[in-house]
């Protein structure tokens, strides 16, 4: 893939964010999504790659637009998968709470899991715990391997773990291990990433979320050198199917980073919405906007922050 293609990924993610901040606490989640969606698709037309969605907003028959399967770019190569989520966190800016981004990932063709959409159990880590964590582990054992391989007490500790009754014993066993925890909304490709980065104060992320959003984490964290490792949990006989039909004979097996997101080149690009504790989110002002991303590459391990200034009247259509 060509470097150059971190910059064209960066302006599509910074074109759904500036779509949907506008609708930030307003209350109105759907309006927020289909914003964000309606920008990334117009941007993703001066991109210059093949794209095919293997994770995107739904089947043809279920999404108008980032539907799985659909072609993105200019039609030239390199030929790439491509993972989105126009807006990570729809009742994060209904609500105005934080950490709401703007996704993409590419891969070469391939080398993304096509992963159904139904939960998916996870640990997320960062580049000093990678191959400490055991998925099958007990939630103490694991701890303690990050505590160690950080260097911190396990009362220095933190754990985010999505807020849902499911979680509920996951939160007592951390609570009983003496860890600290951030229980979070929404958003856990967010809580992801930010284990790779010490200053976000996030170490470990334990619990079940959706699978779309694991490959997506998967790809952020093989550029920051960090690990995510996850299990299919499919709840009815027609996830089981998908899973089949997307090749994962065995819904039960442990998915590595490798089965994840295979290659030694992907990118991945956010543009903060909401703020969050790695990205701020869009700021207004008048027809002046300002947003904030990071984007990155797996071959090289560049990470770049970028702070963009818009001058709306200048684009009208938000394409930048």
């Amino acid at each position: 893939m060509e470097r150059s293609l971190s910059l064209e990924l960066v302006r599509v993610t910074e074109g759904a964010a500036l779509a949907s901040a506008r609708w930030m606490g307003l209350g109105k989640k759907d309006e927020a999504d289909g914003a964000a969606t309606s920008a990334m698709r117009a941007e993703f037309e001066n991109v210059p790659m093949d794209g095919v969605v293997v994770i995107g907003e739904g089947e043809m028959d279920e999404a108008p637009m980032l539907y799985i399967g659909e072609k993105l770019g200019q039609g030239i190569p390199p030929f790439v998968d491509v993972a989105v989520d126009p807006l990570e966190g729809t009742n994060i800016v209904a609500k105005g709470t934080w950490n709401a981004i703007s996704v993409i990932a590419i891969a070469d063709r391939g080398n993304l899991l096509h992963a159904p959409d139904m939960y998916m159990d996870k640990i997320a880590v960062g580049p000093k715990a990678v191959g400490k964590v055991d998925i099958d582990a007990p939630i103490i054992d694991n701890l303690k391997a990050v505590a160690q391989a950080n260097g911190k007490d396990m009362s220095d500790l933190v754990a985010i773990v999505l807020d849902r009754d499911r979680h509920t014993r996951v939160i007592e066993e951390i609570r009983e291990a003496g860890a600290r925890i951030k229980l979070i909304p929404d958003g856990d490709v967010a809580a992801a990433i930010n284990t790779a980065f010490p200053d976000t104060g996030v170490d470990i992320l334990f619990g079940s979320g959706g699978a779309p959003e694991g490959v997506l984490a998967a790809v952020a964290l093989k550029c920051l050198g960090g690990e995510i490792i996850g299990r299919l949990l499919p709840q009815s006989e027609e996830e089981l199917q998908r899973c089949m039909k997307m090749g994962l004979t065995n819904p039960n097996q442990v998915l590595r980073m490798e089965d994840l997101v295979r290659g030694d080149d992907a990118i991945f690009a956010a543009t903060g919405v909401t703020d969050g504790e790695l990205l701020r989110g869009v700021r207004f002002q008048g027809t002046m906007a300002t947003t904030h991303s990071v984007v990155m590459r797996a071959k090289t391990g560049t990470v770049r922050f970028i702070e963009g200034t818009h001058r709306l009247e200048k684009k009208p259509l938000l394409l930048l």
